[in-house]
């Protein structure tokens, strides 16, 4: 692969519903880039109201890369994204073309620029035996678990989030060391790319407006018939991507554990919280260069003209 050192990359990046993908098409046409895609949920075939995913007009104005790339039901890890995306950076380099990265995963874009500890793959046997132990002994029991032998990645990780609870607990059982060492021990220092990152911010309580009109557009562009479509194709409720906020909350409106102005509230709620955290993964980043949009708007093409001498 080319040495990635010389390959200029540009990040935009911030929390959910900031306006990453207008501004994304705007400066692709702007500046004859292509778009690699940096959402964990918009690599999923079929999944596209809930993820906010480009429309296929956008998609139309700039080639997007890293969008339905998978089925809901596949794997995806965030050392599959680093070798897609790799990939595709390095495709783009050969011809010519300016690569930018858009996305809100602040995993996948470390594990890109920064690189990945060196994990054990995923064990399959331990996983469903893990699951049961959660079946038998109750709800929280690993997560219970995981505090007893990592209690920094259980302070990270929620409860409900049987996914990552399970992946390090495994880490574990496989190494012998917790996620949270290797993690430490690794540092993430190295840096792979010349980079510039662009974080995009605004005002807290228009962040958060925008999330509740987002969320009301979801629900009445078809998020309840998205999710029934894919339970139609034999997509079960277990699926990880179904435990991703929008479709969670509609499930269970499905299921009938909640009424639909409850989903509703519980999205924008769950939402906000996504936000926030996702703004305090990134202020951790003295790489990113903030803008607070829209007034700063301006700022974005500067930067990407100087770091492009163009």
């Amino acid at each position: 692969m080319d040495n990635l050192k010389n390959i200029p990359l540009v990040i935009l990046l911030g929390p959910t519903a900031v306006g990453k993908s207008e501004h994304a098409i705007e400066l692709a046409q702007r500046f004859d880039m292509e778009i690699i895609n940096a959402d964990s949920m918009q690599v999923y075939r079929g999944m596209d109201i809930g993820s906010a995913k480009p429309s296929p007009a956008q998609r139309e104005l700039v080639t997007h890369h890293l969008i339905d790339i998978k089925n809901p039901d596949e794997d995806f890890s965030a050392a599959q994204f680093r070798k897609e995306a790799l990939n595709s950076i390095a495709s783009l380099h050969r011809k010519g073309k300016q690569p930018l990265l858009v996305g809100g995963t602040g995993l996948y874009i470390r594990a890109l620029t920064r690189g990945l500890f060196p994990a054990p793959p995923a064990d399959q046997r331990l996983r469903e035996e893990l699951k049961e132990q959660e079946k038998n002994k109750g709800k929280w029991y690993l997560h219970r678990e995981l505090t007893k032998i990592d209690p920094a990645a259980a302070s990270r990780i929620h409860p409900n989030d049987t996914f990552r609870v399970i992946r390090a607990l495994e880490v574990f059982h496989l190494t012998g060391k917790s996620i949270s060492e290797q993690h430490q021990n690794h540092q993430f220092k190295e840096s792979y790319f010349n980079v510039l990152k662009i974080g995009l911010t605004r005002d807290r309580k228009e962040l958060y407006d925008r999330i509740e009109r987002r969320v009301d557009l979801m629900i009445t562009s078809g998020l309840a018939e998205e999710v029934k479509s894919l339970l139609t194709k034999g997509y079960p409720p277990t699926i990880k991507p179904f435990q991703s906020l929008g479709y969670k909350q509609v499930l269970g409106f499905l299921q009938g554990e909640t009424d639909m102005d409850e989903a509703v509230q519980l999205i924008k709620r769950n939402t906000k919280r996504y936000a926030k955290r996702q703004i305090t993964w990134f202020t951790k980043d003295a790489e990113i260069q903030w803008v607070t949009l829209p007034q700063q708007s301006p700022k974005i093409g500067e930067a990407i003209k100087k770091f492009l001498n163009i």
